[in-house]
């Protein structure tokens, strides 16, 4: 698992904007009305792709070298680099809806009293479980 990772991807510009694929990475695709969207738009499927792939635990490709990519006339090569550490983070942290069920009689009361069900719950699975926080 590496930290940063740069592979190429093709822009295909057409008059309704620009579609991005990773020709090392089929199913990664994205678009953008600008340039400036689809790169944003290609870093961010970039990082879930591979973050993805990390969690399943499967081989991550080398980047094809530049040089041997061939595009037509309205398509351009275009590196995009990721940097994993922060968004492995975000995505470790990501709240996650759970369904739950209690009695009425104690939905009614902790509504009554403005109770914070994730909050509770959150508190309550840490004390349970022995943990303060992701670390520990």
């Amino acid at each position: 698992m590496k930290d940063r990772y740069i592979y190429p991807s093709i822009f295909d510009y057409a008059d309704d904007g620009i579609s991005v694929e990773f020709p090392d990475l089929p199913g990664c695709l994205t678009c953008g009305n600008t340039e400036e969207e689809a790169l944003r738009m290609a870093k961010e499927a970039l990082a879930l792709q591979l973050y993805g792939m990390e969690q399943e635990g499967e081989t991550i490709p080398d980047p094809t070298q530049v040089k041997l990519l061939r595009v037509e006339d309205n398509q351009a090569v275009v590196l995009v680099e990721v940097w994993m550490p922060p968004f492995r983070h975000e995505m470790e942290n990501k709240a996650v809806k759970k369904t739950l069920t209690i009695p009425k009689w104690l939905d009614d009361l902790a509504q009554e009293n403005n109770v914070n069900f994730s909050h509770i719950l959150q508190e309550a699975l840490k004390k349970y479980l022995g943990v303060k926080d992701k670390s520990s």
